[in-house]
């Protein structure tokens, strides 16, 4: 076995300045820890000062290669660092020492560490060798120079290392993508990232937690083997499975837009490792900024919420269609509930809608925290809903609403990672109680507190936004509908496209908890719907814009379009922001506008064509996609070039 089998670039440090001996060997345990080969860097580093006790390990001439067997070791491995200042190691020339060498064998790996040892301490014998390594500027040219020594003293391994490499099987690299509606972005990432890597020659595998569960799911061999994972998510993904691999972890649009740039990263990048007692998607959060962490936890919340919402949105909005025929004067307040299939379709839709602000504050909370932070949350959602106060506890007319779950949600998650450490302090023999008992109980008094607390101030707020909506007509209505549904075309799916989705889904429940006809959420479904539609109908009228391949894959966004999911422009926005994204954001904001100035509502938080039947004024709000639709087409004809 070479020296360079074991020893990797992320294995070297160079100029290192450890005060002393302690020191130097703490470098050395933390390297052997990135390469990933220890289990229980404690326990090595323990087993390390084992054998010193039996004697230094330092050689003299500057060389100290300390060594041990130890069941901490998973793999064979080397970690090497240069000291210009030198370390006092008790070398037996009374030198200090300024090259290092440890090894790591694990502890039922027969000799593997004699036979390393023996081989660094013929080369190291010479002296312009040693004097390579210490004068190597990056870790490249210090593998290099070992390269070249072991080759030059050991011939006939490189007639060995000539006969070509049989060919890996398997995949090379794995892949993980998620988006929080797990409708579009999911799978394009994951197509993205395996042409790719086959066009790099790294066969890759990606697996997808969309809307209907994860898919293509990596087993436990396809991650011992993989050499590494790429996450592309916007929501927390547990990577407590993929730990000692090494792992790059981005926003799911990185994996559409950049799949070549993050199978290079990933294979540079360093080795993962779960916190043991924290939450295993957290861990590798210090590389993100506080706005995506943020925008993750809040991700993971819709995207348990949306189900709810859909499911029991549509369900209301067709009993108020079967109940159509049966509405008068008489029994206006009722409508919705008038006949019985109507009556059963508002229950069980009101069931799942009255979950929404819930589950949105709970899975807040767990993205946060883990599990512990799941009840902290949910319990604070539903007091939000109530509107739950000191002075009434059991809910008031106002409710906290969408605003009053968003709080619940993060100070639920934030207040248990508190109560967490707090209960670090606390004797290991109620380690077993904390999640039982302390968590669950602690963790729902002290949201209960907040929340009582912060409800009427929340509930203030929402009744003067929701006086302010309903306020709203003329040019000011129309100011509204053109700002959000313009907004659900600029990143399709991002950040600006959620914001402007869940302002729309709030505006459905009124300040009283009922669930009402919303022109806001109409205005938001057009805006969703005109990119798709607006491409479509370029790539039919303006065919000499695109390629062949372009013109096949824009016939489908009449279905996309139709069916709102705004995702199927990505592909082109992608390839042609500059011109694209403008286009359709103009489209989106003139149907959104003309929407609102036509007096359209929606009952529904999705469903397209298919919630047309239960509109307000649908005949008009067809006129405004088409019209919205057709102003996107003519400026992206007007902006796009001719394709030669």
């Amino acid at each position: 076995m070479r020296i360079t089998d074991l020893l990797r670039p992320e294995g070297i440090s160079l100029g290192a300045a450890p005060k002393d001996k302690d020191g130097a060997l703490d470098a050395l345990v933390k390297l052997q820890h990135t390469c990933g080969n220890l289990s229980d860097p404690a326990a090595y580093k323990a087993d390390l000062l084992a054998r010193e006790a039996q004697g230094s390990t330092a050689i003299g001439d500057g060389i100290a290669v300390p060594h041990a067997k130890s069941a901490a070791v998973k793999r064979p491995g080397l970690a090497a660092i240069t000291v210009p200042g030198g370390v006092d190691y008790g070398a037996p020339d009374g030198k200090p020492s300024n090259l290092f060498f440890a090894i790591a064998a694990p502890a039922q790996g027969g000799d593997t560490h004699l036979e390393i040892l023996s081989r660094l301490m013929v080369l190291l014998m010479d002296a312009d060798f040693r004097s390579k390594l210490l004068s190597a500027k990056d870790p490249a040219a210090f593998l290099a120079a070992i390269d070249a020594a072991e080759r030059e003293k050991y011939p006939d391994e490189v007639t060995e290392e000539a006969a070509p490499a049989p060919k890996r099987e398997g995949y090379r690299l794995l892949a993980v993508t998620a988006c929080p509606t797990g409708i579009a972005h999911t799978y394009m990432a994951a197509e993205a990232l395996e042409k790719k890597g086959a066009e790099l020659g790294l066969p890759l595998k990606a697996e997808t937690q969309g809307s209907g569960g994860a898919k293509n799911i990596l087993t436990a061999a396809e991650i011992a083997a993989a050499d590494g994972i790429i996450i592309a998510a916007d929501k927390n993904v547990d990577l407590s499975r993929f730990h000692g691999k090494r792992l790059v972890q981005v926003p799911v649009s990185d994996g559409i837009n950049k799949p070549e740039e993050l199978i290079r990263r990933v294979q540079e990048a360093p080795v993962y490792r779960a916190a043991q007692g924290s939450a295993p998607a957290n861990a590798v959060d210090g590389d993100e900024s506080v706005g995506h962490k943020i925008y993750k936890h809040l991700m993971n919340g819709v995207s348990h919420m949306l189900p709810f919402v859909i499911g029991g949105g549509i369900l209301i909005a067709l009993a108020f269609l079967f109940d159509a025929g049966a509405v008068n004067d008489t029994n206006f307040s009722q409508f919705g509930t008038i006949t019985p299939i109507a009556a059963f379709l508002k229950s069980v839709g009101g069931a799942a809608f009255g979950f929404m602000l819930p589950i949105l504050a709970g899975f807040i909370a767990e993205s946060i925290a883990d599990r512990p932070g799941l009840a902290v949350g949910f319990v604070g959602g539903a007091l939000a809903v109530s509107g739950a106060t000191f002075a009434s506890p059991t809910g008031t007319d106002v409710s906290a609403g969408f605003l009053g779950a968003l709080i619940a949600g993060f100070a639920g998650g934030y207040l248990t990672l508190g109560l967490e450490k707090l209960c670090d302090k606390l004797p290991r023999a109620l380690e077993g109680i904390k999640p039982i008992l302390i968590y669950p109980l602690v963790g729902v008094f002290a949201i209960g507190v907040v929340m009582c607390a912060i409800n009427p101030f929340v509930g203030m707020i929402n009744t003067a936004v929701y006086g302010g909506l309903e306020s709203l007509n003329g040019a000011s209505a129309i100011l509204l509908g053109a700002v959000v549904a313009g907004m659900m075309a600029i990143d399709m799916g991002g950040p600006f496209n959620k914001a402007a989705y869940l302002f729309g889904t709030a505006s459905l429940v009124n300040a009283a908890g009922q669930a009402v006809n919303s022109p806001t959420m109409a205005a938001v479904m057009v805006g969703g719907m005109v990119p798709p539609i607006a491409i479509a109908l370029a790539c039919t009228f303006f065919k000499n814009r695109f390629t062949a391949d372009e013109r096949k894959n824009g016939y489908v966004n009449y279905i996309m379009g139709l069916c709102f999911i705004t995702e199927g422009a990505i592909p082109f926005a992608a390839a042609d922001p500059i011109r694209v994204i403008p286009s359709c954001v103009v489209g989106s904001a003139v149907a959104g506008a003309l929407s609102m100035a036509f007096g359209c509502t929606l009952p529904a938080p999705h469903g397209g064509l298919f919630v047309f039947p239960v509109m307000g004024n649908v005949l008009m709000y067809v006129v405004a996609l088409a019209a919205g639709s057709v102003v996107g087409m003519a400026m992206l004809a007007l902006l796009k070039k001719k394709k030669v």
